[in-house]
């Protein structure tokens, strides 16, 4: 039987809590210490979560000798400080997405996991899904042939979240929608076809409804209400065209927030088949008997994915599986991200 791993979370926002409510699904997995820098939040929710250990900062919590594991679910900016510290003070880590708020924060974490000999695995949730894994599994064996091309979209009419806070302050979060949502899917899409080389890209960004904040219009907000005495310096939509050493291509659209009906979908285009993963839905479209064929592919679509990664990350800690989402990954992640907002910064492709 597998040891219970000790896992204490650091930053205990609402994604925090996403985490300790699926750790507790896992057997293998146990949460003895939370900590955040807001005391009223962390008296809460540990006693919403049934947490007795609390800790007001991240280096009281990583000095516990009990805790073996973390999970790192703070903002951007602090990904790679609290990640690089929990490395070096012997614990596994567990990262939200993204990796940090630049490609080289992001390899000074993997350094550190080298050096250390911890495991590093990163928060990409919607590759659990159970579309993406089948989709995946499919590509290696084969089915689809060559791919050469990819298409992303992730439209949300009004969705900018925590306005005026550290969503929207570009020091804080590294950017707007393109690294807060697009991340999911640009990964998704280099998983599922194994196309880890991007070489150049040719992008651009907006920011036409986030500023002045006040004009924004919406419905709700998640992470609000906003702080108009906050800031909102960050993009709100994304659009670009990525190159590949092996000649495959890539197009991006992404949006926070733009006068369009929402949609969300990775399309993957093979020689033998291709497919759009949205919205729950994978039909195959193929060839059968030399003629045309649209295979409805079925999947148990209940997959709890925040329960698959974390449980997947227990595993590996007692030697039983593999990372699923890799620090390297997260990097190459990270080099397509800051490589997406020079090309718009100098209006040409760039090399990535």
């Amino acid at each position: 039987m597998s040891k219970k791993v000790k896992i204490g979370i650091i930053g205990i926002g609402t994604i925090g809590s996403v985490h300790a409510d699926a750790y507790a699904k896992i057997p293998e997995a146990e949460v003895v210490a939370l900590c955040d820098i807001l005391p009223d939040r962390l008296k809460e929710k540990a006693a919403r979560h049934g947490i007795a250990k609390t800790y007001a900062t991240h280096q009281e919590l990583l000095a516990d000798p009990e805790i073996e594991a973390v999970s790192v679910c703070v903002p951007n900016y602090m990904h790679a400080p609290i990640a690089i510290d929990a490395l070096n003070a012997g614990k596994h880590v567990m990262l939200e997405k993204p990796m940090s708020i630049k490609a080289e924060y992001a390899q000074q974490i993997c350094d550190a996991r080298d050096k250390n000999g911890k495991l590093l695995q990163m928060g990409m949730v919607r590759r659990q899904a159970a579309d993406a894994q089948l989709v995946h599994r499919h590509i290696q064996e084969g089915r689809f042939g060559e791919i050469y091309h990819i298409g992303v979209k992730l439209i949300r009419r009004r969705g900018i979240p925590g306005m005026g806070g550290w969503f929207t302050t570009k020091a804080m979060s590294g950017g707007g929608g393109l690294i807060d949502i697009a991340v999911h899917s640009l990964d998704l899409a280099m998983w599922a076809t194994n196309l880890w080389k991007p070489v150049k890209v040719s992008a651009k960004t907006y920011s036409k409804f986030g500023s002045p904040m006040r004009d924004y219009h919406f419905v709700d907000m998640w992470a609000g209400p906003p702080n108009y005495d906050g800031t909102f310096d960050v993009d709100d939509y994304a659009t670009g065209f990525v190159r590949f050493d092996n000649q495959a291509s890539l197009c991006f659209e992404v949006a926070w927030a733009c006068n369009a009906k929402p949609e969300s979908y990775v399309e993957i285009l093979g020689t033998k088949g291709g497919i759009k993963l949205e919205g729950g839905n994978a039909t195959f479209l193929t060839e059968y008997d030399n003629m045309l064929a649209d295979i409805n592919l079925a999947y148990n679509a209940n997959v709890d994915g925040f329960v698959a990664e974390l449980s997947k990350f227990v595993k590996a800690i007692n030697g039983e599986g593999e990372i699923p989402a890799t620090g390297d990954q997260g990097v190459i992640v990270m080099k397509l991200l800051d490589a997406i907002y020079k090309s718009c910064e100098l209006n040409r492709e760039v090399d990535i």
